[in-house]
């Protein structure tokens, strides 16, 4: 965050050359954001200090770790890629107050995110972007800040975990089906096929995300 206070404001040649130092943030005020789809306390490291430079000029960094919702669209599972939005909004302050805005472009943002976003897991962010726009809310205006992430599933596991294996079963059971084997082995094969893809199903109800309003297209039979 920056922003730039003009009543904190001093000479560095008065001060033996001193333009800049580093204060705790309790000590002035500083604009205080809130994160709309937040669900729990945020977790932070306890670096709340600013920068003050001698031209009234604030710049803190705080890194924390917050849980925010997101509506997850798992159609094509596990081939899907989410969008969450994480919006920053100032409900304290209206915009004739306070308007926050970008000092890096969207593109910027992405490139230094890629480089903090070390994780092999199972999600890939692909895509950053921002909206800057204004809330109304009880006849008050509000500037909010909505970035919206793109994350892509890293599907590699799901294929040889899941998609194989239910190929490979269902394969097997047409080739049985029109194979030359007598009608009561088929009956007793298509039985072990039918105990086979329901213990696959329980396994996928473990495995698919539940918060979807529709269900991915493999579960689907």
């Amino acid at each position: 965050q920056e922003w730039t206070n003009t009543l904190v404001t001093w000479d560095p040649q008065d001060f033996c050359n001193i333009s800049r130092v580093v204060l705790p943030l309790d000590m002035y005020w500083s604009p205080p954001v809130f994160i709309i789809e937040e669900v729990n306390e945020q977790k932070s490291n306890k670096l709340e200090y600013s920068i003050v430079k001698h031209n009234g000029g604030f710049n803190a960094t705080l890194p924390f770790q917050v849980t925010i919702t997101c509506s997850l669209k798992i159609l094509k599972f596990p081939f899907d890629t989410q969008t969450c939005n994480l919006s920053v909004a100032s409900f304290l302050y209206q915009v004739t107050d306070l308007v926050m805005k970008l000092r890096r472009t969207p593109a910027e943002m992405k490139k230094i995110s890629q480089t903090f976003f070390l994780t092999d897991g199972e999600w890939k962010f692909t895509n950053l972007s921002v909206i800057e726009y204004t809330e109304e809310m009880d006849d008050a205006h509000f500037s909010v800040m909505t970035y919206m992430i793109s994350m892509e599933r890293r599907p590699i596991l799901y294929v040889l975990n899941l998609i194989l294996p239910t190929c490979a079963l269902y394969l097997l059971d047409m080739a049985v089906l029109f194979g030359p084997s007598s009608l009561e082995e088929k009956i007793n094969f298509q039985i072990a096929i039918i105990l086979g893809s329901s213990m696959l199903a329980v396994i996928l109800n473990n495995i698919f995300p539940t918060s979807s309003n529709e269900p991915p297209i493999i579960g689907i039979h």
